[in-house]
């Protein structure tokens, strides 16, 4: 869904955006809160949307709802780009575009897997300027601002040095497109899995960028993803260290959906050597 509000908010020097990171986080962990508040009634007005196991709870829309109020009054004039609006990727504006999944794992939500994030990604002129991805079950806000490092709850963070032979891969498996991609994701899988140290499936491809940022994991790896998984993680794994990158090796969109791939500089280079093979 894109949406604008009424009026512009730019720095003075109108070439830099000024950003209310604080304002924005808090906004983002509220939100959190709001998923944590949800045990017991959580698989209420669960719906399907299209696509394999693609669903949408009443918390996703009252959590986005939140997040659009609130973020439109803190940063004025910003555009939107949020999951729960249809499937309008709209491209991105030349100001700011606030690019929202408000469950990131919906489907661990629904089964209480303790395992949902809520992401924020904050775009100027279509490229990440900051993110924020919140884990509500682990207590943990993941942050970055361009150019000025990647932080959980406040302390810097960055990516493993380790190869690919002793590397965790996380991985998603885009099952909202099990027909079209799914012959190819287990083949990805099996080369993975015969170099690497072992394998691992979260089911929220937020969380699985920011644990790779802070080098529990290694390496992620899904081959189609939406601007809303990966805006606010894409920064807070670059931020970090991390190289990310669409599966071969392009540089990643921000207005339609991607393959991603990313890991420390070491491991993500011997993986798309892998992939070439």
């Amino acid at each position: 869904m894109s949406r604008k509000t009424n009026t512009s908010y730019v720095s003075s020097k109108d070439t830099v955006p000024l950003i209310p990171s604080a304002e924005i986080t808090q906004a983002a962990v509220e939100a959190g809160k709001m998923i944590l508040a949800a045990d017991g009634v959580r698989d209420k007005h669960v719906t399907a949307k299209e696509g394999t196991a693609n669903f949408v709870t009443g918390y996703d829309l009252k959590i986005q709802n939140y997040l659009e109020e609130r973020l439109a009054l803190i940063l004025p004039g910003a555009t939107f780009l949020a999951e729960e609006g249809g499937d309008d990727l709209a491209k991105p504006s030349d100001g700011f575009t606030f690019v929202i999944d408000p469950i990131d794992g919906t489907a661990n939500f629904i089964r209480g897997l303790r395992n949902s994030s809520v992401s924020v990604g904050l775009l100027y002129g279509g490229n990440p300027v900051f993110g924020c991805v919140v884990l509500p079950y682990t207590g943990e806000t993941f942050t970055a601002e361009k150019g000025r490092g990647a932080f959980v709850n406040g302390k810097p963070i960055k990516v493993s040095e380790r190869r690919l032979k002793d590397s965790i891969v996380l991985f998603g498996t885009s099952p909202y497109y099990r027909e079209e991609l799914g012959a190819a994701t287990v083949e990805t899988l099996g080369s993975f899995f015969m170099n690497c140290q072992d394998l691992r499936r979260l089911g929220s491809a937020a969380q699985d960028l920011v644990l790779t940022a802070c080098g529990r994991g290694d390496a992620f790896f899904e081959l189609r993803l939406s601007p809303w998984d990966i805006a606010a993680g894409a920064l807070i794994l670059e931020e970090a260290g991390g190289v990310i990158t669409d599966i071969e090796g392009r540089p990643l969109p921000f207005d339609r959906k991607t393959s991603v791939l990313c890991g420390n500089p070491v491991n993500h280079r011997e993986i798309l050597e892998l992939l070439n093979k």
